[in-house]
């Protein structure tokens, strides 16, 4: 009986008939969908407390011991999400409820970089991911009788008016980089294994998913909002292209053309502040220097966050908690054999109140502008931490980047400046070009950089891109966009996106771009609130209540729904656009078109 039971069996699934896992499993329904769900959320709560400390340890004393916990917490982090991704996958076809629906689309979506299900991948995966990122935080470069970082080398960059000493530095900075490529490569092989398994073609289609739209529509807005930008930068890029003619000559920097890369002031070159003094209106009448500044009025780095924090408190916002003060690193710790990843980042360590601040300040305009950004991203966790834990994100992750840098905008404007006492008086309009020229050398410099970061990371998971082409469509990607060239020809084995450091950290980009547009959104939406009737880029919002009260009607949405309602809740509108920039910086963009007459500009 038992035989022909069982032979029975076996010609049912040999004729395409149910299988026995199938029989022993009954199709899943909306409530047990509610009740993975709540697992998940209650499991994931927990490993990301823990996530969080070992990572925070780990960032603020790289040792051989936080690098092994490091390690397995990601380990064992990125095994129960990606477990958890794949039995949610479970659950593609039932009708649950809305709330649910999100979550299980957020469960499946959780990890970055997603490891295959075979054994030892997720280990694998998070050697290569340690290892990668170690290569990057620790690296020096002999230069000057000392060991230059990434941090002292931009610093040299970006004060050094000497071509062969940018491109020695430029160079040596990639030299051993090639040792990365075989550990990117496999890595890509196991997340694309990992991301199939969760239903996508691949690490970047499951990457642009994330948005509340088909992943092909987002590419197309990506796409929308260069278009707008586009413009805008080509005129920045022809008069600093100009400007660097004149200084450096055509042997270095011909007049027509791309630009040298290694000629504006970071190794990057994804922001050009710092070569400000070199592109500066020939009469030049800025009225203030905002790190001299703060150094006469004695601002240290914790009276920088402070006054940070208090652009929030004026807004509103409770104050930070005392274990902010007594837990965060704000400097670069004195003794030279303690390592840390200077890289400034907040923390949500418990998802409730105890959030951090980590970074490497100085009494200078850039970390000021940063303590703006980073302590958006805590007032951003603490107004969601009451929704579960699923939701306690972003609408999306350029919300999150956004809203720090929406206030930082603020940070910036003599408006704001002369209300907190750094400057006696607001400055005339004779100042604006100056100010806005300073301004685009970032805000605007930055934009297509943030796209080269993901589209070339696009090509290669796709597989558009092969091991063999890494370094050449890199290159590509940098001219078409960016308009720049190395310094030197460039060797066949060179792998040029590890010298930046969200390749090496798997960070994906695009939140930056999309954070550029969010902010001016954000900034211009809010100036209208308040009531501003001057030029947008002197407004200030700096205590008006009213507008925290609906900044903070938008943060404590979280991810509970879709970004165009988190958006609509603070702007009035539901779609991303680049306007705001464009009417931003309107007053720069027609000085650069007098200044471009006669050039050749585009490259």
């Amino acid at each position: 009986m038992v035989l022909r039971v069982l032979l029975s069996w076996i010609a049912l699934c040999a004729a395409g008939g149910t299988a026995f896992s199938e029989v022993a499993s009954p199709a899943p329904t909306a409530a047990d969908a509610e009740s993975f769900v709540a697992r998940v959320e209650s499991e994931w709560e927990k490993a990301d407390e823990y996530t969080n400390r070992v990572g925070w340890i780990h960032d603020t004393n790289i040792t051989e011991d936080t690098q092994w916990l490091e390690k397995r917490a990601k380990s064992e982090a990125a095994n129960l999400k990606a477990r958890n991704a794949k039995e949610a996958t479970r659950f593609d076809s039932i009708q649950a409820e809305p709330i649910t629906r999100r979550k299980l689309d957020i469960i499946k979506r959780a990890t970055t970089l997603p490891p295959p299900s075979q054994l030892g991948a997720s280990e694998e995966l998070a050697d290569i991911m340690t290892r990668l990122s170690e290569r990057f935080s620790k690296k020096t470069v002999l230069h000057r009788h000392a060991k230059q970082t990434y941090d002292t080398l931009n610093e040299i960059l970006g004060s050094s008016r000497d071509p062969e000493e940018l491109s020695l530095l430029w160079q040596a900075w990639r030299t051993d980089l090639p040792s990365m490529r075989g550990d990117y490569s496999r890595l890509v092989e196991l997340v694309n294994a990992g991301a199939q398994e969760l239903g996508y073609s691949d690490v970047g289609a499951l990457w642009r998913s994330q948005y509340d739209m088909p992943e092909a529509d987002f590419a197309r807005m990506i796409d929308r909002l260069w278009a707008q930008l586009e413009p805008l930068f080509k005129n920045l890029h022809c008069y600093v292209r100009g400007r660097l003619n004149e200084v450096y000559g055509a042997s270095v920097q011909p007049r027509r053309g791309p630009i040298r890369g290694d000629l504006l002031g970071h190794l990057s070159a994804w922001k050009w502040e710092r070569i400000y003094e070199i592109v500066a209106p020939r009469i030049d009448v800025a009225s203030f220097d905002l790190t001299k500044l703060l150094v006469e009025r004695g601002y240290d780095t914790t009276r920088i966050v402070a006054t940070a924090e208090n652009f929030y408190t004026s807004l509103g916002f409770a104050p930070l908690p005392q274990t902010f003060w007594q837990r965060s690193m704000l400097t670069k710790p004195i003794d030279p054999n303690r390592e840390v990843v200077c890289h400034p980042s907040a923390w949500p360590i418990d998802g409730k109140d105890d959030i951090r601040l980590k970074a490497c300040f100085k009494p200078d305009a850039y970390s000021f502008y940063t303590a703006h950004h980073e302590v958006g991203h805590n007032i951003y966790y603490r107004a969601y931490n009451r929704q579960p834990f699923l939701f306690k994100d972003g609408a999306n992750d350029g919300f999150h980047e956004a809203i720090g840098d929406f206030i930082a905008l603020y940070a910036s404007t003599p408006t704001y400046l002369h209300q907190i006492g750094l400057l006696s008086a607001a400055p005339g309009p004779e100042t604006d070009v100056p100010a806005l020229l300073r301004f685009a050398l970032g805000h605007i410099a930055v934009l297509p950089f943030g796209i080269i970061m993901d589209k070339w990371r696009w090509q290669v998971f796709s597989g558009a891109t092969l091991p063999d082409k890494y370094n050449t469509d890199w290159w590509s990607l940098v001219h078409q966009y960016q308009g720049l060239v190395p310094p030197a020809p460039r060797p066949d084995d060179a792998f040029d996106p590890g010298a930046h450091y969200h390749v090496p950290a798997s960070v994906p980009y695009i939140r930056y771009f999309l954070a550029e547009v969010y902010q001016f959104q954000f900034y211009r939406a809010a100036c209208h609130l308040a009531g501003w009737s001057g030029p947008l880029h002197r407004c200030s919002i700096f205590g008006d209540k009213r507008v925290g009260e609906l900044l903070n009607t938008m943060l404590q949405l979280g991810a509970s729904k879709p970004w165009p309602d988190a958006l609509e809740a603070f702007t009035g509108v539901r779609d991303i656009d680049a306007g705001a920039i464009l009417e931003y910086f309107a007053p720069l963009d027609r000085w650069l078109t007098e200044q471009n007459k006669g050039e050749s500009c585009g490259w």
